[in-house]
This record gives structure tokens, sequence and C-alpha cells, in this order.
């Protein structure tokens, strides 16, 4: 067997076998163990006593349609915790998201691609920026970014296949 196509399966199985882990084990396992005020950008979890989102999940209990994710409709610190899980690489300006997310809440758990889920890194159909941490889960934390590269051009052409 020649030895290119070996080392392209090795890599192939890297780059699914990390994205596994990261968005379906890790992810559950964070999301599930704890239960939140506000699950912000919720999808079909429902995992927090309101669940909001910018797109309707009729399926998720206490559910909230938000309008515009950098004004929020609640109170300043009107959550003890928000979870906002793998939204922060879709924003266009993820510092303002962050700055709303803490004044509606006191404790802000902020789940995200880590760098070694290359699959999620390179996403530029759906991401915008490359959060620059080894760790999945930040607490009051926005880690350090960078746009991730050619993302804008891609999505301005095909559009964002995620809106957020």
């Amino acid at each position: 067997m020649n030895y290119l196509i070996i080392i392209t399966l090795i890599v192939l199985f890297f780059l699914f076998a990390s994205h596994f882990i990261s968005y379906r084990l890790l992810k559950n396992f964070m999301i599930k163990h704890k239960k939140y005020g506000l699950n912000i950008c919720c999808g079909n979890t429902s995992n927090g006593s309101v669940n909001a989102d910018i797109v309707k999940h009729s399926d998720v209990p206490n559910f909230i349609l938000i309008e515009n994710i950098y004004k929020l409709p609640f109170q300043h610190h009107q959550f003890d915790t928000v979870l906002c899980s793998h939204t922060m690489e879709h924003v266009d300006d993820p510092e303002s998201f962050y700055s709303e997310l803490k004044r509606v809440g006191k404790q802000i758990t902020i789940i995200i691609p880590p760098i070694w889920d290359i699959a999620a890194m390179l996403n530029v159909f759906e991401h915008k920026w490359i959060f620059l941490t080894f760790r999945k889960k930040h607490i009051n934390d926005l880690p350090r970014r960078i746009r991730l590269p050619f993302s804008q051009t891609i999505q301005k052409w095909f559009g964002q296949s995620v809106k957020a």
C-alpha cells in the first residue's frame, strides 16, 4: 500500500476522532452535569431555567426567541449562571457578545472548540474565529482569538451555514 494513502488515512482519522471527542463527548459531558440559569444559543439542548436562541426551537422547554445577541432582553445579573456552548466561534463580535453575557449573568461558562480540534478550527463555512486555547471550557474568561483565515470571504460568497 502506498505510504501517502496510509498517512492520509491517519490524518483523516485524527481529524474525525479529535472532533468527535471535542464536540460529542466532552461537550455533552460538560453540559449535562450542571443546570444553568440561562442557556444562550441553546440549539436543541435544554439545560437552562431559560433556554434562548436566535432560531425557534419548539421542542425546547422554557424557550425564548432572541432577536439580537448583543442586546439581550434580560436584566442586569438576572442569572447566577450562563452557559454559552459552541457559539462564540460563529459570532461577528465575540467581545461585545461576551460583555452582554457578563451584564446578564454572574458566572459565564463558555464552551468552545479548542485548537486541538482541527476539524472545527478549520471550518470556514461555519466559524469566524479560532480561539487560542487547549481548554474547551472557560469560566468567566474569553480566550484570545484570531480571525479564521478566508472565513469572511467564503461566508460572503456562500453564506454562513450556521448563523449566529
